[in-house]
């Protein structure tokens, strides 16, 4: 009998000890969340812009449409000729200045239109802090002008955004999920996604279209895209690496994120 329990004692441990291992093999994806930053009264024209670069260069996800000038406008090197947008963006709503214009173009960008683009930038409310938008406005700013954001502007920002309802920030200043829908479209139209992917004939062929994407994609594979897009491309969008922000593990609910994955390895 005693044989027999030890038998069965060592089965039971042996496994434990294989999945164990399984589950350390397994590689953890931990997507890229946007660099938190916090400014006071006397910040420098320089900390903010050098905040505001990491984040458009990076974990802002900026470049994904600004840096071809094919979805949006090119923001560093010109527009068309007129120059970086530190040139152009005093000129483009009479009365307004550069800061308040490129403000009001992160948290309401479809005020003032670009001739010639649609209108698939969000509200980066949804997904940035007050202090990273104005550290962005200041980035912008500096590509061919004058850094005017101050202090002053960052706190008016963090008054405005508690007293208003439609606050996409937390009380800690940490972004909040783009939003808290639960239907896989809904949550794929809050987040841009057409503005690179395809969904029953309508958006753009950036990335790979969703139409019939469960049958050429695993779910674990659309999953660990989303959390690391960076990590590799699907066949013949190689030159699409890099493009899509690695924000989305942040920005959504774990339960968001499986309605979407669901939702889309069930497309066949």
């Amino acid at each position: 009998m005693l044989a027999e329990h030890l038998k069965i004692i060592g089965v039971v441990v042996g496994t434990i000890g294989i999945f164990t291992l399984l589950a350390n093999a397994i590689p953890q994806v931990q997507s890229e969340v946007p660099l938190d930053v916090s400014f006071g009264a006397d910040v420098s024209a320089s900390e903010l812009t050098a905040s505001g670069e990491l984040l458009f260069g990076s974990a802002g996800g900026c470049t994904a449409c600004h840096g071809l000038g094919t979805r949006a406008p090119n923001l560093l090197t010109g527009n068309g000729g007129d120059g970086p947008i530190g040139v152009r963006c005093n000129n483009r709503v009479p009365g307004e200045s550069c800061k308040e214009y490129l403000y009001l173009a992160m948290v309401d960008p479809n005020v003032y239109m670009v001739e010639g683009y649609s209108p698939i930038m969000p509200d980066m409310r949804r997904s940035l802090s007050n202090d990273q938008i104005w550290a962005l406005v200041a980035y912008l700013e500096a590509q061919g002008g004058e850094v005017t954001v101050t202090g002053a502007d960052i706190n008016q920002g963090r008054e405005d955004s508690a007293s208003s309802a439609s606050t996409a920030t937390v009380d800690n200043g940490v972004a909040a999920p783009a939003s808290s829908a639960t239907d896989p479209v809904d949550i794929l139209n809050g987040n841009a996604c057409l503005g690179c992917h395809i969904l029953n004939g309508t958006g753009a062929p950036i990335g790979p279209s969703f139409d019939g994407i469960g049958s050429r994609l695993t779910a674990d594979y659309i999953r660990e895209s989303i959390l690391d897009p960076g990590a590799g491309a699907s066949e013949g969008f190689e030159a699409s690496l890099g493009l899509m922000p690695a924000i989305y593990g942040n920005q959504l609910t774990a339960q968001q994120l499986e309605n979407v994955v669901m939702f889309l390895a069930n497309r066949r």
